[in-house]
């Protein structure tokens, strides 16, 4: 394997896992009757769309389909990613749910 092969499968294995964590955020959204787009929009407010998040979109199931996944997973997966702004996004819904305020909506 030339070193370009190996480059090119770490850049390949990267957007994987990019697309995988992306899908755990929406998925936990879907789970918590929240809009995904909305939350990133509050996280990112200068990104005007994000195709890979609409693409992911696609792939997430209704929440009675889904497992649970736990709060923490979701922060780890967006901070191990960098995405450090949506993750304190997430953060804040959470603690709204914890304060009883219910459903985040999304102002």
């Amino acid at each position: 394997m030339t070193d370009n092969d190996k480059d090119k499968q770490i850049i390949e294995r990267y957007q994987q896992d990019e697309k995988m964590m992306i899908l755990v955020y929406a998925q936990w959204c879907i789970n918590h009757d929240l809009d995904p787009n909305a939350i990133y929009k509050r996280a990112y407010p200068d990104q005007i769309h994000n195709e890979l998040l609409e693409d992911v979109l696609e792939q997430t199931v209704s929440k009675q389909e889904s497992e649970d996944i736990p709060d923490q997973t979701v922060i780890q997966a967006l901070q191990a990613f960098g995405n450090d702004d949506l993750a304190f996004a997430v953060q804040e819904q959470i603690d709204r749910f914890k304060r009883g305020e219910g459903r985040w909506n999304g102002t």
